[in-house]
């Protein structure tokens, strides 16, 4: 494999983590707040638990996403950082109100319930604006003046493909997150929250895969070329389909500890099913960061630095892997905190 194609997959991963680990943890941050005034259930207790240790990690993803894409890609790096900088600059400062106030609002009790809140708020907004950018990059709304680029706004917000991915980007948060949160009430042994998120799941699911379909079929009019490299990467959305319907299905079997359902089985399915959708939609977008000015060769870096990265982030992996495996462990299976009252 060429070294771009290797740095461009390393790049790949650090995004799908990401993508998962930020649905889950901004979709928790939205129940939270949905369900904090509701005295009849604890789903908004079980969301607040879950973000309690959590919102951190999600974080060190997100600065490995950036850092690999500036070491990796500094050309690409560039380019996106000027033509998204609005988003880019507001992504930036609602992660750190929301940071801030993870950190401080439980030794402050009074704003508690002011983090619920922003946290729920910022859970819709940045995934917003993140997905925002990726009908931008498919082509037709950048305009090329001399040396300068500019994003269409008019035509951007006007574009079916811009709705289809943002009501995709918000459905697939608030689909992950329920589904974790449905597994972590089952770890709980809170039966009746289990079902709660169970529920939303189910309503959710096939909400999500519609807006997926709808996301692929309304690039037709506006990068035709990138549905015709879709569709060349059949065989992997076939099996994401399947994935899917199987992990959906698997709320449905059998269960000897709750009465209903599978819901690691189907985390792990639908984690997978958005891996295999994500890597077919990334491989048809190549060889373009921007279409059709950036490309991955004019971006990439010199093979020496790709290679002196390579060995730094081996090292720091060899590192990292064990921690997050031993940090997850802990994190679900640790009954104390797991069946404790409060929510932090």
């Amino acid at each position: 494999m060429e070294p771009v194609y290797i740095a461009i997959t390393i790049l790949w991963i650090f995004l799908f983590m990401y993508a998962i680990a930020g649905s889950i943890d901004f979709g928790a941050g939205f129940w939270a707040m949905y369900y904090r005034k509701r005295t009849d259930t604890k789903a908004a207790s079980i969301a607040n638990r879950y973000l309690s240790p959590s919102w951190e990690v999600t974080n060190v993803f997100l600065v490995l996403l950036v850092v690999a894409l500036v070491s990796f890609f500094p050309g690409a790096a560039a380019t996106l950082g000027t033509l998204m900088i609005v988003p880019i600059c507001l992504v930036l400062f609602l992660l750190t109100i929301r940071s801030a106030f993870m950190v401080y609002s439980y030794t402050v009790q009074k704003y508690t319930n002011m983090l619920v809140i922003i946290s729920g708020v910022t859970g819709l907004l940045i995934p917003a604006l993140l997905i925002s950018m990726l009908p931008a990059a498919i082509g037709g709304f950048v305009e090329t003046v001399g040396d300068r680029q500019y994003i269409l706004l008019n035509q951007l917000f006007t574009s079916p493909t811009f709705y289809t991915h943002l009501g995709f980007g918000l459905s697939t948060e608030l689909f992950l997150s329920a589904l974790l949160l449905s597994d972590y009430a089952n770890e709980a042994n809170s039966e009746e929250t289990y079902h709660v998120y169970r529920r939303n799941a189910i309503i959710l699911g096939p909400i999500t895969l519609s807006f997926a379909v709808g996301a692929i079929f309304t690039l037709i009019p506006e990068a035709f070329w990138m549905f015709e490299n879709m569709a060349n990467e059949w065989l992997l959305f076939t099996l994401s389909l399947l994935a899917f319907a199987i992990g959906y299905s698997a709320l449905w079997w059998p269960s000897k500890k709750m009465s209903i359902g599978k819901p690691r089985v189907a985390v792990l399915l639908i984690a997978l099913q958005f891996g295999l959708a994500s890597f077919a939609y990334g491989s048809a977008h190549m060889p373009y960061f921007l279409y059709p000015n950036v490309t991955i060769y004019d971006a990439f870096t010199n093979d020496i630095m790709f290679y002196s990265l390579l060995i730094g982030y081996g090292i720091g992996m060899a590192i990292l892997i064990p921690v997050f495996i031993w940090f997850w462990k802990l994190f679900m299976k640790d009954k104390r905190y797991l069946r404790q009252d409060s929510p932090h």
